[in-house]
């Protein structure tokens, strides 16, 4: 009688497998881009933000990304709106002396 050997080989080497790290996006330079009290020429972006974090005041233009830009030439002037939230508006040059 003879009898059947069978042998089977496993891998000496555990697979390897691949990092889950190595992914980053580039940044998308948010926030506030001039200052209170700084002079601005019409169409100067002044927030650059995603929702409305900061709400448009006087003389001041939303965009479709929530960008914030001065409608007329200026002085900028950041107020609160009620209790809890934020707005900037834009002085014209007369009316800010």
């Amino acid at each position: 009688m003879q009898f059947l050997m069978d042998l089977q080989l496993f891998a000496s080497k555990k697979g390897v497998g691949s990092s889950k790290n190595g992914r980053d996006s580039i940044s998308k330079r948010l926030g506030v881009k001039r200052s209170d009290g700084q002079y601005v020429s019409s169409g100067n972006i002044l927030v650059r933000q995603r929702g409305t974090k900061i709400h448009p005041g006087n003389n001041v233009g939303k965009g479709s990304d929530d960008t914030l830009f001065a409608l007329v030439d200026g002085v900028v002037k950041f107020e609160r709106k009620g209790k809890d939230k934020k707005q900037v508006s834009v002085y014209a040059k007369e009316a800010a002396l």
